[in-house]
């Protein structure tokens, strides 16, 4: 039911309108319902599936502390997405994308200080001290920056993921992320390639109606990340986790005290009386090795290994699933290695550069997250 109620909504914003069937792409054919009058219409049912994957991705991304970037250029979309996007506190682009915003991230950031450095001008009073001429190049050079980057002036690195409204016209922000792999969420038209996208949501992308509904439905499911993170700061879930531990404790003592009586009685009968009763004993030693087992399966929890900076969702399967789940594994794990691993999950990894991977993971390991944040946002975004 609640399905049906999802799809009504969709339909009644006309999420379901594709292009004209002579402008479409052959490879959007699994998502497209049928054809009426000349126009394709996109098969809804497949739209609420897609939009719940993306929307539990999104939330996982967000909850785990990393920005999400959204890219919408075109009219239509452009305020809604600022909108939608700035009540979550994530960046987004809807002026001209500039190039090389992800692969030449170091020289955006530097244009993003020089913004923040006039500001620090203005405070201190050297801004008067320039001519009137100057003063009117820097306000100049000071709107343009605030108006082009502005919204990105909080990204400190490189994005954990980027949200695309059209990707034929954000083509170059889509090979951007392709190329430093970094996960491509797009509502998709039945005019454009699903491919490159690893997240397609096959939407109609024209209409601010269509486009409001679906960016209405992403934005709630980041805000829900956003508060899993901050009830995971503020110490809600590790309180029972702490308790819980203190009463295994004192089980496990209160255990050991009993058998350290039941061993000393039957020792006391074993010494009055002869053999047979020392089978008992014998029978009580292996029950000791039940210890040693939990404390195996205990170890085998994979930790998020997505914090690396350079690490994907795709890239943290691989490496999971090639025995490198914790921080402590990759840390001592070779960058020629880990390249092979990614080489044989996925072709679309073998550009990857894991030559900083274990050094991230070392002081992951050994908790020194301060540092960890400090080295990714000085080294070109987390990238030697």
């Amino acid at each position: 039911m609640a399905n049906k109620t999802e799809v009504k909504k969709l339909l009644e914003a006309g999420v379901h309108f594709g292009h004209l069937t002579r402008k479409w792409n052959p490879n959007m054919a699994p998502y497209i319902y049928m054809e009426r009058n000349g126009i394709h219409v996109i098969n809804l049912y497949k739209t609420v599936a897609k939009l719940d994957e993306a929307n539990e991705a999104l939330r996982k991304i967000a909850a785990s502390g990393r920005k999400i970037l959204f890219v919408a250029t075109k009219k239509q979309a452009k305020d809604i997405v600022a909108e939608k996007v700035a009540n979550v506190n994530m960046p987004y682009i809807t002026e001209r994308w500039p190039g090389g915003m992800l692969t030449n991230f170091v020289t955006i950031r530097k244009a993003v200080k020089k913004m923040a450095s006039i500001d620090r001008m203005k405070k201190d009073g050297t801004f008067l001290t320039l001519s009137k001429k100057e003063r009117l190049q820097v306000d100049r050079l000071r709107a343009k920056l605030e108006k082009n980057l502005g919204s990105i002036s909080e990204m400190t690195r490189l994005p954990g993921a980027l949200f695309v409204v059209d990707t034929m016209r954000e083509h170059i922000a889509v090979k951007e992320a392709q190329k430093l792999n970094i996960p491509i969420f797009a509502m998709i038209d039945t005019n454009s390639d699903p491919r490159p996208i690893d997240y397609v949501i096959p939407s109609n992308d024209d209409a601010s109606k269509s486009i409001e509904i679906i960016m209405a439905s992403v934005t709630n499911a980041v805000a829900e990340g956003l508060e899993e993170r901050k009830s995971e700061k503020q110490g809600d879930k590790p309180e029972p986790k702490a308790k819980e531990a203190v009463v295994a404790e004192e089980a496990i003592v209160e255990k050991a005290e009993k058998k350290e009586k039941t061993v000393e009685a039957k020792a006391e009968v074993v010494a009055e009386t002869p053999k047979e009763e020392k089978v008992e004993v014998a029978v009580e030693a292996p029950k000791a090795e039940k210890a040693p087992k939990a404390k195996k399966e205990a170890k085998t929890e994979a930790d998020d290994l997505t914090k690396i900076e350079g690490v994907g969702p795709k890239a943290a399967e691989a490496l999971v699933k090639a025995g490198l789940e914790t921080y402590a594994k990759l840390a001592k794990g070779k960058a020629d290695k880990i390249k092979e691993i990614l080489t044989e999950a996925s072709s679309r990894m073998a550009h990857l550069d894991p030559a900083t991977w274990p050094k991230q993971a070392k002081m992951a390991a050994d908790g020194k997250w301060d540092e960890l944040k400090e080295w990714q946002d000085n080294v070109k975004g987390g990238v030697e």
